[in-house]
C-alpha cells in the first residue's frame, strides 16, 4: 500500500490523492507527494510514543482519517476504527477489548464522558487541516495475533461488538482484487459515502483507489446526506454530481434513495461507471430499476473476517440476483447443510478469542450455492433456517426477499417452525393500494 503511494508520489506527485469540501464549502486537497510526506511525518511523530500499541480512531469522514490510517501502517501500529454510531458502552468495550493505548477523535467531549478516569493525558494537533484530540489511556494491554494491523468491530443484534483482527496481506488481497476487477486507474474518481470506519469503504473504496493512483473524494457525513437516522437523497445526488465520481459504494437503502431521486427527474449521473452495493441483500427490482436508468449497479458479498469483499459482480461478469463471482484470491466450498465456507481470506482471529486461527476454511454462517457459470447466490443465514412439521428445512430470507421485491411490500417476516404451513407477516408500503 505504502509502496504504491510512494511510487505515485514519484511518478506524478501533483496528482490529487485526497479531496474534500468542508461544511463551510472550503476545499482541501492532498496530492500524492503531500500525502506521502504527511504519512512519513505523522508516523514518526504521532505514533512513536505509543510503542506500537493499538490506537483507536473516531473521526467523521475527512482526509485526516486516511492519513492517520496510512501512518499507522507505516509504523506498524494496530489501528482500531470506532464507528460513531456505537453507543458509549460499545465504544468503551471496543477500546478495552483491543487494549488501545490512545484514541484520536474529533469529538473529544464524548470521549471524556466515555473514558473518564481512564484518560492519562491529552494533546491536540492538526492533520490534513483538521484539529484533532488524542487521549492517552490507562487501558490494560492485550495479546493480539501476530501480524495484526487493524481490528474492525462489528455490532451484532445482541451483546458487545466483536473485534476482527486482520493482517495486511488479507487487506491488500481484497484491495488489489477490487482495483483489478473494477478496472481502476489513476483517472478514477471515488466518492466516499459510507463511514470510513466501515471496512468496506476503507478497503474496497479508499485503498483500491489509492493503489490505482486515483482520487478519493471524502466529504463530511452530513454533507453527503447523513443526519442521525435520516438520509437526504438530494445531498447524495449533489455529492456524486459535484465530485464527478466514477465509483461509489452504497448500501441498499442509499441505492433506493438515489434511484428515487433519479426517477423524480434529476439529471443523469453520466460519470458513474461502477456502483457497488453491499452490506445487505439488494432486491432484484432495485437492480432492474437501476439498469433501466442506466446506473451501473453491481451487487457483492463480503464479511469482516475476509477483510470485506468475497464476491462481486462486475461489468464483465454480472448476473442479477447473484452476488457475483469470488475474487481471485478466494476459494469457496459448501458444507452438507450448504453453508458457505471460504478459503484464502487469511483471517487471523477475534480479539481475545481463539488467538490461533487454525481452521483452513472459514464458516460464514450463510447458506448459498454457486451456479454452473460460477456465480454465488446467497439464500440466507444458517441460524435462521426453520424446520416444518413435514421435516422441510426452510430458509425464510429467500421467501422474504421475493416478497419485498414487490413494490407494494415494505417488509415481510416468515414463520413456520414445527408447523404444517408457512405464515408471513407483511407490511405494506405507505402508498400501496
Amino acid at each position: 500500500m505504502l509502496t504504491s503511494i510512494q511510487h505515485h508520489a514519484a511518478q506524478y506527485p501533483l496528482s490529487i490523492a485526497l479531496q474534500s469540501v468542508s461544511t463551510e464549502n472550503e476545499e482541501f486537497a492532498l496530492n500524492y507527494d503531500e500525502l506521502n510526506k504527511q504519512i512519513a511525518q505523522l508516523s514518526a511523530q504521532l505514533f512513536s510514543f505509543t510503542a506500537n500499541k493499538p490506537v483507536a480512531i473516531n473521526i467523521d469522514n475527512h482526509p485526516a482519517w486516511v492519513v492517520i490510517d496510512l501512518a499507522a501502517l507505516a509504523c506498524e501500529t494496530v489501528l482500531v476504527p470506532l464507528p460513531s454510531f456505537f453507543s458509549n458502552a460499545q465504544l468503551l468495550h471496543s477500546m478495552q477489548n483491543a487494549g488501545v493505548a490512545a484514541v484520536i477523535t474529533d469529538n473529544p467531549n464524548r470521549f471524556r464522558e466515555v473514558l473518564g478516569d481512564l484518560i492519562i493525558e491529552q494533546c491536540t494537533f492538526n492533520v490534513a487541516n483538521k484539529i484533532l484530540t488524542q487521549f492517552m489511556l490507562a487501558i490494560s494491554p492485550v495479546t493480539l495475533p501476530d501480524g495484526t494491523v487493524k481490528i474492525t468491530y462489528t455490532s451484532g443484534t445482541t451483546g458487545n461488538p466483536k473485534g476482527v483482527c486482520l493482517g495486511l496481506e488479507a487487506i491488500l488481497n481484497v484491495a488489489n482484487s477490487i482495483k483489478n476487477v473494477v478496472g481502476l486507474t489513476k483517472k478514477s474518481q471515488h466518492a466516499c459515502i459510507l463511514p470510513l470506519s466501515t471496512l468496506l469503504e476503507n478497503v474496497a473504496g479508499v485503498y483500491a483507489t489509492l493503489l490505482a493512483g486515483g482520487t478519493v473524494h471524502i466529504l463530511p457525513s452530513a454533507q453527503v446526506g447523513f443526519s442521525g437516522s435520516e438520509f437526504d437523497s438530494q445531498k447524495l445526488y449533489e455529492t456524486l454530481a459535484y465530485t464527478h465520481a466514477n465509483t461509489v459504494i452504497l448500501i441498499p437503502e442509499l441505492l433506493k434513495a438515489l434511484l428515487l431521486k433519479l426517477e423524480s427527474g434529476a439529471q443523469a449521473l453520466s460519470d458513474l461507471q461502477f456502483v457497488a452495493v453491499g452490506g445487505a441483500h439488494v432486491a432484484t427490482h432495485f437492480l432492474n430499476r437501476a439498469k433501466q436508468l442506466g446506473i451501473p449497479v453491481f451487487e457483492g458479498y463480503g464479511l469482516s473476517e475476509c477483510a470485506s469483499v468475497v464476491a462481486l459482480n462486475t461489468s464483465a461478469a454480472n448476473k442479477i440476483g447473484s452476488v457475483g463471482k469470488p475474487l481471485k484470491h478466494i476459494e469457496l466450498m459448501f458444507s452438507q447443510e450448504q453453508e458457505i465456507l471460504v478459503k484464502g481470506a487469511n483471517f487471523l482471529a477475534y480479539a481475545q478469542e481463539n488467538l490461533a486461527q487454525s481452521a483452513e476454511w472459514l464458516a460464514t454462517g450463510d447458506i448459498g450455492y454457486v451456479d454452473d457459470d460460477g456465480y454465488l447466490f446467497i439464500n440466507g443465514r444458517k441460524k435462521h433456517i426453520f424446520i416444518t412439521s413435514f421435516g422441510r428445512n426452510v430458509s425464510p430470507e429467500w421467501i422474504e426477499r421475493e416478497l419485498t421485491s414487490q413494490p407494494a411490500i415494505a417488509q415481510a417476516c416468515l414463520f413456520g417452525e414445527a408447523k404444517p404451513w408457512n405464515t408471513a407477516v407483511i407490511v405494506a408500503q405507505a402508498n400501496a393500494n
